[in-house]
């Protein structure tokens, strides 16, 4: 889990971010973009002892008060110390902004590569591993997709572009873009290092789901990472995400755990 909790944090920070690992927590910081998504701790293991705990919580918050961020807590959803950490964050005047499932790959062969003739006519998928795949306006096509797919306001859409340019410069970076009919529709992306491969920003356009489009760039952007077999192959789904989760299942993910996503009022 200590793994995971790592590599998640050091994927986010993929292109520009900062993490700060403070022994006892990771602090993911954006000196850019003061969105919460960006800048929170993550990994806590903090003392269970009341005062020793008050103290740490309340390094914390200074910490965020010195990086101009508002204070973010990721729990862990297996190993989170003390085990009480979230009821102790909600004590303190944290809120649950919308938690989430860590899904672990169980069964390969589930997730396997997509086959030639397998996506419907009129629908093609696209590895993107380096800026020189990516056509004039992939970037933008891709980011309209996620502002979409998660509720983003459109002018965030250009910010999104920005950062998926720099994204694809670095090699552990691969992005899958399904076109139905020449419209971008579906986008995934997975990060590959250190023995583990964390897919992420799987979106699909509203008017293009039940196409089973999430299923393809998902599998497509893992086989085009190229994980090898003993990889461990991990993914983040929000709380309530019903369809999410019966997809990624299907797919042999399974979930080893929930956490809240705490961000002080």
């Amino acid at each position: 889990m200590l793994a995971i909790e790592r590599h998640e944090t050091d994927a986010h920070a993929i292109p520009g971010r900062e993490v700060r690992d403070l022994g006892d927590a990771l602090v993911l910081f954006d000196p850019r973009d003061p969105d919460p998504f960006w800048n929170r701790m993550a990994r806590v293991r903090w003392p269970a002892d009341p005062d020793a705990f008050d103290r740490r919580l309340t390094e914390a918050i200074a910490l965020f008060m010195v990086l101009g961020r508002r204070p973010h807590i990721w729990p862990s959803p297996v190993h989170a110390e003390p085990a009480d950490l979230a009821g102790r964050l909600a004590t303190n005047g944290f809120r649950d902004i919308g938690g989430g499932h860590l899904m672990v790959l169980q069964d390969r062969d589930a997730c396997a590569p997509v086959r030639p003739g397998e996506p419907d006519p009129g629908v093609t998928l696209q590895a993107i591993c380096r800026p020189s795949d990516a056509a004039p306006g992939d970037p933008e096509a891709a980011a309209s997709v996620l502002a979409a797919s998660f509720g983003a306001p459109p002018d965030r859409v250009l910010e999104l572009a920005a950062d998926l340019r720099r994204t694809l410069d670095d090699p552990r970076i691969v992005l899958s873009v399904a076109r139905a009919d020449g419209v971008a529709a579906a986008v995934a992306k997975a990060t590959s290092f250190g023995g583990l491969t964390y897919l992420s920003s799987i979106g699909t356009l509203p008017g293009f789901r039940g196409r089973g489009l999430a299923g393809l760039v998902t599998r497509h952007a893992l086989a085009a990472a190229g994980a090898p077999a003993a990889d461990t192959i991990y993914l983040g789904v929000f709380s309530g995400n019903v369809p999410a989760l019966h997809l990624y299942a299907r797919l042999g993910f399974v979930s080893i755990g929930e956490s809240p996503d705490l961000l002080l009022a």
